[in-house]
C-alpha cells in the first residue's frame, strides 16, 4: 500500500462526513423559490434521460433505471407529502423529511465514490474502466435519486403555481 492509497482510506471518511453535514443543511426549512424549483425538476429529469438515452439498446440496464426511477418517484410523492409547506408575511418556505432526502443523497454519493475507488484501483492494470451505465446498481441509485428529487421539485412548483392561480 503506497501513500496515495493511505491518503485516500484517510480522507474519504472526511469526505463523506463533509458531504452529509451540507445535505443536512440543505434538508432544513428554505426558502421557496420558484426557479430553483424548476431548475431542480429540469436537472434531475436530465439525470434520469440522458443515461437513459445511453441505455436504448441495453434493456436489462434500462429496465433498471427506470425501476429506479418509479422507486425515486414512488418517495418522492410520499416525501412530499409529508413535506411541511408554510406562507408566512416574509414569503414562501418549505420544510422536507431530512432523513428520506439525506439518505437517498448519500446512497448515491456512495455509488459515486464506490465507482471512483474502483477506478482507482484498476489504476495500472489491464481492467477496463467501468462505466457508470455498466452497474444495475448504479442505474438504481441514479433513478432513485433523479426520480426522488425531480418529483418533490415538480411538486414545490405545482403548490407554488395552485398559491400563484388562487392569488389571481
Amino acid at each position: 500500500m503506497n501513500i496515495t492509497t493511505l491518503t485516500l482510506l484517510v480522507l474519504t471518511p472526511f469526505l463523506v462526513w463533509r458531504i452529509y453535514s451540507r445535505l443536512r443543511t440543505a434538508m432544513a426549512r428554505q426558502r421557496s423559490i420558484v426557479s430553483r424549483h424548476w431548475t431542480g425538476l429540469l436537472v434531475f429529469t436530465a439525470m434520469v434521460l440522458v443515461p437513459a438515452s445511453e441505455l436504448i439498446h441495453k434493456l436489462p440496464m434500462l429496465g433498471w433505471l427506470a425501476a429506479g426511477t418509479a422507486a425515486g418517484i414512488g418517495y418522492g410523492v410520499w416525501a412530499f407529502k409529508h413535506t411541511r409547506l408554510e406562507q408566512t408575511e416574509e414569503g414562501y418556505y418549505f420544510t422536507p423529511p431530512a432523513r428520506l432526502g439525506i439518505v437517498i443523497a448519500m446512497l448515491f454519493t456512495a455509488r459515486v465514490l464506490y465507482l471512483g475507488f474502483e477506478i482507482y484501483a484498476n489504476q495500472g492494470t489491464n481492467t477496463p474502466t467501468p462505466r457508470f451505465t455498466d452497474s444495475m446498481v448504479s442505474m438504481l441509485a441514479v433513478g432513485l435519486t433523479g426520480g426522488y428529487f425531480g418529483t418533490v421539485s415538480a411538486g414545490l412548483a405545482l403548490w407554488r403555481y395552485k398559491i400563484r392561480q388562487a392569488i389571481g
